[in-house]
């Protein structure tokens, strides 16, 4: 996607839009980098916050960590993007590549494994990839992605500020990649179970929040649909969708009850064949 002033007017509210604007001139937009098409930066605003678009995918695909709940992307993501426009930073994928390809092998391997033992995100993301192992069960994922909603402001119950959810959608696209739909379902459920207990707490940013359940759940209907999942499994997903519509959050009830509809239609579908 071009990056232009009216592309990026596109996905804000002109008030936003002009607050970028400024929020660029005050030189607020700080440690910009830019790896093929994907952008990463800290702005400084309140406090500092960062920043991450993807220059390719129409709508930036934007993310940033303030707690901004009005309607489209915040300023200090256009303040950013309206960076890339005037300036955009260089992009050092070549640059890694040179230095891919000049690494010593062994030290690769051994830079490879001390960064995986170290991040439990990317061990399970490279297991995902080159593994055989499963994933880690619904209740151990819920686990993690709750701790998120518990670190992220630990002095209160209310979660004001976004969380970032890329780590868990990009396990489940590693696991997706590669045939694993009954994986990928894993993770997306706890994705679904967490918002969907812990939508309560949020007071800030719920577009955010209900844009990643949507994601969420339809990338679980879409792996127990499209995945080697037999009748059982596929009458068990239906089933565990139609609690959730009853006893879940009462505002997400009808995309649950969308998603079993869709879910219903995919098992009447296998019983005929």
């Amino acid at each position: 996607m071009d990056v232009t002033e009216e592309t990026v007017l596109g996905i804000c509210t002109d008030a936003v839009f002009e607050r970028g604007e400024r929020y660029l001139a005050e030189g607020r937009v700080l440690d910009i980098h830019r790896v093929d098409t994907t952008v990463t930066a800290v702005v400084s605003g309140s406090r500092q916050y960062d920043v991450r678009v993807d220059l390719a995918v129409d709508g930036f695909d934007p993310w940033c960590g303030c707690p901004y709940d009005g309607p489209k992307a915040c300023k200090h993501v256009v303040a950013v993007l309206l960076r890339c426009v005037d300036d955009c930073p260089t992009d050092e994928g070549d640059r890694l590549d040179a230095a891919l390809e000049a690494a010593d092998a062994d030290d690769l391997q051994a830079f490879l494994r001390e960064t995986v033992a170290a991040d439990a995100g990317i061990r399970e993301r490279f297991f995902a990839r080159f593994g055989e192992s499963p994933t880690r069960s619904v209740e151990d994922l819920r686990a993690a992605i709750d701790r998120e909603f518990e670190e992220t402001n630990p002095d209160y119950f209310v979660v004001f500020e976004p969380i970032d959810f890329t780590e868990w959608f990009g396990l489940a696209n590693e696991h997706r990649d590669q045939g694993r739909y009954a994986s990928a379902a894993t993770v997306y459920r706890a994705l679904v179970e967490s918002l969907d207990d812990n939508m309560e707490r949020v007071d800030g940013a719920y577009d955010h929040f209900s844009q990643g359940f949507r994601r969420a759940l339809d990338g679980y209907v879409d792996c127990v649909a499209t995945g080697d999942v037999d009748a059982d499994e596929t009458a068990d997903a239906v089933a565990f969708l139609e609690d959730r519509a009853a006893s879940g959050t009462s505002v997400l009830g009808e995309h649950f009850e969308r998603a079993a509809a869709e879910l219903e239609e995919t098992l009447a579908e296998r019983r005929d064949q």
